[in-house]
């Protein structure tokens, strides 16, 4: 075995923000006073250095001097924790509006995990896979995003199976609310998946299907053309969250714990 030393390249306030997290916890929990393996900074460490790195758990076990159960017990008590702490959707429109944003970008993306077994009927009366996503030929689960103007990440919502499309999941979390603060002034923009959203959601129009989108009225092509461009910088909130905390290209834990792993890396961005 050689050891060596290394660096977790996250900002150190970021590391301190989980470790007072976690040892509120604790308070609220009642553990005594140094019955735990880890202290809250070295489990915050643990914490962070999976989010960041995508460390196989019982590799950041062993460095810490602890047994791989225990380091899945920290691990997922450092996850509830932070999503804890996950905005709340109404509070944060009620604060795009107070800082007089004049749009929302709306956008879903897929999460990969491994393959878990588990079959529903479908629409069509077809046997899929619930976690498998055909537009993405990927297993995972659908997360819908809400990101201001330049691309910074607001929201983020529970989880569904990859199977199920965007306009569905944003349906069953955010649109109610969307249309409120659309009529507030705030309208969101969206891209075509989103077709059909409802008063307040631009999207751009679909071209005819097994048709050329030339066919479309030069109003419309317009028209998509602009949303396009006022939209694409907002759509790297998914991006930014993916390339900073690693571990949401590929989340091996239970896909049932994607949605906490999300509002997790939305708070811990938050903080960074």
């Amino acid at each position: 075995m050689v050891t060596y030393a290394a660096v977790l390249d996250v900002p150190r306030h970021v590391v301190e923000f989980l470790a007072r997290l976690l040892a509120g916890h604790r308070r609220r929990i009642g553990t005594p006073k140094g019955s735990r393996a880890l202290g809250p900074f070295r489990q915050a460490v643990l914490v962070l250095r999976w989010f960041r790195e995508r460390s196989c758990v019982h590799c950041l076990a062993r460095d810490a001097g602890i047994s791989q159960t225990t380091g899945y017990r920290y691990l997922h008590e450092g996850i509830d924790v932070l999503a804890e702490q996950a905005p709340d959707l109404h509070r944060v429109l009620a604060e795009c509006r107070k800082r007089g944003m004049n749009h929302l970008v709306l956008d879903g993306t897929l999460i990969e995990s491994d393959r878990v077994a588990g079959t529903h009927m479908s629409a069509a009366g077809k046997e899929v896979d619930t976690w498998y996503s055909a537009k993405h030929k990927a297993f995972g689960a659908n997360v819908q995003f809400l990101s201001a103007p330049n691309g910074t990440p607001l929201w983020v919502s529970e989880a569904e199976p990859g199977s199920v499309p965007d306009i569905t999941a944003a349906r069953m979390h955010c649109l109610s609310a969307l249309y409120k603060a659309a009529a507030d002034g705030l309208p969101t923009l969206a891209d075509a998946g989103y077709q059909g959203a409802g008063i307040g959601i631009h999207h751009p129009f679909k071209k005819p299907p097994g048709r050329s989108h030339l066919q479309l009225h030069s109003d419309t092509r317009t028209y998509n053309a602009l949303l396009r461009g006022v939209r694409a910088l907002g759509e790297r909130a998914a991006a930014e969250l993916k390339e900073r905390w690693r571990t949401l290209k590929r989340v091996t834990l239970s896909p049932g714990r994607i949605g906490a792993i999300v509002k997790a890396a939305l708070v811990l961005n938050n903080a960074w």
